[in-house]
């Protein structure tokens, strides 16, 4: 099937200066929180917690850590809580559950490393590849908090490199083994939560996705460096940040460079993912003011997604990303993606905007009322980019498209 070219229109539109009210791409005005960029002052929080003032070893990087680190979150929730702070120097552990009240914050040249060891992340409920299921626990958890907040200057690592070498080997042995069947925990697992901040931390070396947030919402991750490798060996799967089901999101002032995609939109895959109660939509979704380095996709609709719309991406710098915009359109999932800005896009990139049928690790069944998956009104302006792809597209009876608009100019192809 031959790749195709949409026609575009040029549209010059003029902004009254005086109306300081922003919309959504469907016409739905943006809530005054998006604008607030006040950060979380970690004195507010409450008590702090020096970790090394309660039972852990100082600076010992040799010592799975997780008992010890685990008792100061749970003293500190049972004292109406706190802050729980990772000092200078390293702290190796298995995953750490979060309470009520509990808070993260790494001071500079402090490192929360994760265990090389799978053994070390218990098996539980959880959330993968839009699938409620049993898997290994993240690093960090959280879940059905309100406020939560993990702090930075310092790092949260981890320790990624075993799994990835593990991960290669299998594939190497079985060109078919699955993200799952390789055994790896994610950095940052969030579930069920609301006013969650994730600012000025380094978020390194994840042995699988780095950030995963479940069903949460009003949710700001600022000014974080995003980090797994790209050449030697890389870091699959190493996602930046999974909102899977997510509302209500600002993702600002962050720099990414991982071995896959960077924002992903998820929520759900399978046939009959749409009737599943675990799934769900995203929207209002604005990531602004961000930094790109090699990523898959800088925004990624899918592949395991059903329904995302309001998502603004604007104002970024993209420097050797593989595509700057990924609709991935499973033939085995009713998908329907809507409502989408991209403005003020700026750098390099080998693709620009991407749109093709989904050809890995797929399983249609028989439905006779399958919905047709959708992509309509997206609309691309002001962008200044030099990109040997700018349009990597082609049709399929699985879906359609429509309403798709470009305007601007300085477009190197």
């Amino acid at each position: 099937m031959k790749h195709f070219i949409f026609p575009f229109l040029l549209i010059l539109t003029v902004v009254n200066p005086s109306i300081s009210q922003e919309y959504w791409p469907n016409g739905e005005a943006i809530d005054q929180w998006f604008a607030e960029e006040d950060k979380i002052d970690v004195e507010s929080l409450g008590k702090q917690y020096i970790v090394t003032n309660y039972g852990v070893v100082d600076n010992d990087s040799t010592l799975i850590q997780t008992e010890a680190l685990q008792a100061v979150i749970d003293l500190a929730a049972d004292q109406g809580g706190g802050v729980i702070v990772i000092p200078e120097g390293t702290f190796l552990s298995g995953s750490l559950f979060f309470k009520p009240n509990t808070h993260l914050h790494i001071q500079q040249g402090g490192r929360l490393k994760g265990s090389n060891r799978i053994k070390h992340f218990p098996i539980k409920t959880t959330r993968m590849e839009g699938q409620t299921l049993n898997y290994f626990c993240a690093l960090l958890n959280a879940d059905s908090l309100s406020g939560f907040t993990i702090t930075g200057p310092g790092t949260i690592d981890g320790n990624g490199h075993d799994y990835w070498e593990e991960f290669w080997i299998r594939r190497q042995y079985n060109p078919q083994c699955t993200n799952l069947e390789a055994m790896r925990p994610r950095l940052l697992y969030i579930s069920n939560c609301d006013n969650v901040t994730i600012q000025d931390v380094n978020l390194v070396n994840s042995p699988f996705w780095t950030s995963h947030y479940y069903r949460c919402h009003h949710v700001k991750i600022l000014d974080c460096t995003i980090y797994a490798p790209t050449e030697g060996i890389k870091a699959p799967s190493s996602d930046a940040i999974d909102l899977d089901a997510c509302h209500d999101v600002l993702v600002k002032g962050c720099y990414m460079h991982v071995n896959d995609d960077a924002v992903v939109l998820k929520g759900g895959k399978g046939t009959y993912a749409d009737l599943d109660p675990n799934n769900g939509p995203n929207y209002n979704i604005m990531i602004r003011d961000c930094n790109y380095g090699t990523v898959h996709g800088c925004i990624t609709f899918g592949s395991e997604s059903l329904h995302d719309y309001n998502v603004v991406l604007r104002d970024i710098n993209v420097d050797g990303a593989n595509r700057v915009i990924w609709f991935k359109m499973r033939p085995d999932t009713p998908q329907h993606y809507e409502y989408f800005l991209a403005e003020n896009i700026r750098g390099n990139a080998k693709n620009f905007i991407v749109l093709l049928p989904w050809t890995q690790f797929y399983k249609p069944e028989d439905r006779p009322d399958m919905p047709k998956s959708r992509v309509n009104n997206i609309e691309i302006r002001n962008i200044d980019i030099e990109c040997p792809m700018m349009l990597n597209m082609k049709p399929s009876e699985k879906y359609t498209i429509d309403n798709f608009t470009l305007e601007g100019e300085n477009i190197v192809l």
